[in-house]
């Protein structure tokens, strides 16, 4: 059995169910804490509990909106400190800002970083998260980073499937070694679209590599922001003679401005998400598919909290 004394769940409000899921799978009811707005905006925290020596545990993916659930961790880690826990590990399902990890023009800001410093500096000792934009940012901390990711689970999924004559797809090239694991499950061929990006949000597919003509593309990322990159995409994959019916898998349904109305074309069959960004409950249909990944996330926090390796998490 495994040994649940001394470790708390708390939850911010990005993502409370997912937190309660996390928190079932231990067999654990959430932490009790209570979090409020001003009229001004800003952010109250005050844990209702103890919380002296123990491992603690926050749920808070950085989402939309994103600037308020970042300080609202970063409150919740410091009062976490101030209050003498034990350890304090920051699971951030979805780490808001990854996509700003690198300067592409002068003048700009490395957000990312930021960000690390900021939860560090708040008291984290511990970061655990899910398919980061770009595997670069582990290394902007100075704190343990268990980098997880749900690849198994879409490998899974699309094999339990049944598809026939499937290629994997790769949307850009920066996705390739992720993707692969993908190819080798599915024991299918791989394409990889390369795409260049002239404006922020904007991208266009320039050319595509790999045999599509005849076959049923899953095409898997890990971000669906404004849905716009699955568009180019999927017309890529059209002009080159592929059949219309389209999967795709997704690990952060971020799923902005028009992204649902995009994603509704005759031609995707099937888009595949994972909680961790909540997806309201009317958006859910046959056609728009959410994975958890609370399972996932508890067998982490078990092994972090009795120092147990998390290898085997990363396959």
């Amino acid at each position: 059995m495994p040994k649940l004394e001394g470790m708390k769940i708390f939850s911010g409000t990005a993502n409370t169910s997912l937190a309660q899921n996390i928190a079932q799978e231990l067999g654990l009811e959430p932490g009790r804490l209570r979090i409020k707005r001003f009229v001004d905006g800003e952010t109250y925290v005050k844990f209702d509990e103890s919380v002296r020596g123990v491992d603690a545990f926050i749920v808070q993916p950085t989402c939309s909106p994103v600037d308020t659930n970042l300080m609202e961790l970063l409150i919740l880690i410091d009062a976490l400190k101030r209050a003498s826990a034990d350890r304090i590990t920051a699971i951030i399902p979805y780490y808001g800002y990854a996509r700003q990890e690198k300067k592409d023009a002068p003048r700009e800001p490395i957000t990312a970083k930021l960000v690390a410093d900021l939860l560090t500096t708040a008291g984290a000792d511990r970061v655990i998260t899910i398919d980061l934009h770009a595997d670069a940012i582990q290394g902007f901390f100075n704190i343990p980073v268990d980098h997880l990711t749900a690849i198994s689970m879409f490998s899974n999924y699309f094999k339990n499937k049944g598809l026939d004559d499937i290629v994997v797809v790769s949307p850009d090239e920066g996705r390739v070694k992720k993707v692969r694991k993908v190819v080798t499950r599915l024991n299918a061929p791989l394409a990889v679209g390369y795409k260049h990006h002239p404006g922020q949000e904007v991208s266009k597919v320039t050319h595509l590599a790999g045999d599509v003509r005849g076959k049923t593309p899953v095409i898997i990322e890990d971000i669906i922001s404004t849905g716009g990159s699955i568009m180019e995409c999927v017309d890529s994959l059209l002009e080159h003679g592929c059949k219309p019916e389209i999967y795709v898998g997704a690990t952060h349904g971020v799923l902005v401005g028009k992204a649902y109305e995009r994603l509704a074309r005759p031609e995707i069959k099937e888009v595949v998400v994972t909680d961790t960004i909540p997806v309201p409950k009317e958006r859910q249909n046959e056609r728009l598919k959410v994975l958890s990944v609370a399972p996932l996330l508890a067998k982490a926090v078990m092994c972090v909290h009795e120092n147990k390796s998390i290898n085997s998490l990363f396959d």
